[in-house]
């Protein structure tokens, strides 16, 4: 696997962090949970519903392929196995409030001097830096702050996130894009750094064209009626007669076969109708005649006919017929682990591919389930010191 030879020690809990980290256990990177035998570890255990005791499905989603060691490195004992883990890894990975870090010494400054190639990577809601380093900062709230919920939803209706959870998986992208990036580095230089990312940062700059149109111009982001994109006609989701489909006409080609698939080929030639500013400009009545049209037929008529006349189209599909669709089944999206108490676990897979190679995929650790493994076989601890240290552990 391209990251085997990788050691990553997580100091993570919930979504983001963990989400960023899976996908580099999936390429087969060894990553550590470190989880704090006094609060009974990730959080995430905890969460409803489909939970029982230290486990839930919430949790083997982001932790599938880890491994989980309990240790709270706050004491001095567990500071030491902490330190020792340092030395023959290669990144401390976390997603703590961005003025905890700091309080925890787990920053590259904090622990240069045991490995001078380590990444430490942080995952925070603002930051490192900044004045609200100190607040906590969770999904739902970053979708307001960044502006998200302004854009999201009908014209005239509330402000509205998204059905999943976008900042805290994209920061997770983020973070495991920044620590590869670090990784080469540290390799190619013999030095490691801090990765400073912020879920804040991530929502920001996903504001992307709209924030350009409005940092340059007169342009208002503004909610559209059927989640229309903002700028290209049409380019949005249509009723059909027994359901909902998605049109795209990011291109002049595709407006040209969507006209003669929907038997309307005058439409490109039409004044009103024969470019994207003509088409921005005349978008109410383009849209009005595309909606009568789609009524009159059902959404599998419709998309045979723009599938076959080569125009971007999809359904709208609920979450139950996406992961049926068999385009889902032929990549290998759904994967299954084998859970003491659920079973057969089957959830969605990592979209990252790297070669033709992929790993076997092994269920989320229980907690403190490789301590064993990591202090006897990765830090060559005697039984001696592994027993006072898992009493410790029971104590805490």
């Amino acid at each position: 696997m391209p990251l085997e030879d990788v050691r990553i020690i997580a100091i993570e809990q919930y979504g983001a962090g963990p989400f960023g980290s899976v996908h580099l256990a999936d390429l087969g990177a060894e990553v550590i949970k470190i989880e704090d035998p006094s609060t009974g570890g990730d959080i995430g255990r905890y969460v409803v519903p489909e939970q029982h005791g230290e486990d839930s499905l919430f949790f083997e989603t982001f932790n599938r392929n880890k491994r989980s060691l309990s240790l709270d490195i706050s004491t001095p004992e567990g500071r030491a196995v902490f330190e020792d883990l340092v030395k023959v890894s290669d990144v401390v990975h976390s997603n703590l409030r961005g003025d905890v870090p700091a309080k925890l010494r787990i920053r590259y400054d904090d622990l240069k001097h045991l490995n001078p190639a380590i990444v430490c990577s942080s995952l925070s809601g603002f930051g490192m830096t900044g004045p609200r380093s100190a607040e906590p900062g969770y999904d739902y709230v970053l979708q307001g702050m960044a502006g998200w919920m302004d854009l999201t939803g009908e014209p005239g209706g509330p402000p509205t996130k998204s059905g999943l959870s976008l900042v805290d998986y994209s920061g997770g992208l983020v973070a495991a894009a920044s620590i590869l990036a670090a990784l080469h580095a540290a390799r190619r230089d013999g030095v490691g750094s801090d990765c400073d990312v912020s879920l804040f940062d991530t929502a920001i700059s996903m504001l992307t064209y709209p924030a350009a149109w409005q940092l340059n111009g007169d342009f208002e982001p503004r909610r559209t009626h059927h989640s229309a994109h903002p700028s290209l006609v049409p380019f949005q989701a249509f009723p059909t007669g027994d359901g909902w489909l998605v049109v795209a006409c990011p291109k002049e080609k595709f407006f040209r076969r969507l006209a003669g698939a929907l038997g309307h080929p005058e439409w490109p030639d039409d004044p009103r109708y024969r470019d994207f500013a003509a088409r921005r400009e005349n978008a109410e009545a383009l849209l009005a005649e595309l909606e009568a049209v789609f009524a009159t037929g059902t959404s599998e008529h419709w998309l045979g006919l723009l599938r076959s006349a080569g125009v971007p189209c999809g359904p709208v599909n609920t979450v139950a017929q996406a992961l049926r669709d068999p385009h889902t089944v032929a990549r290998g999206m759904v994967v299954e682990t084998e859970h003491p108490y659920f079973g057969t676990v089957r959830q969605v897979a990592s979209p990252l591919r790297v070669g033709a190679e992929q790993r076997a995929h092994a269920r989320a650790p229980r907690r403190d389930e490789d301590a064993g493994y990591v202090l006897g076989e990765v830090l060559g601890y005697d039984a001696e010191r592994i027993e006072r240290l898992r009493a410790a552990d029971r104590r805490g």
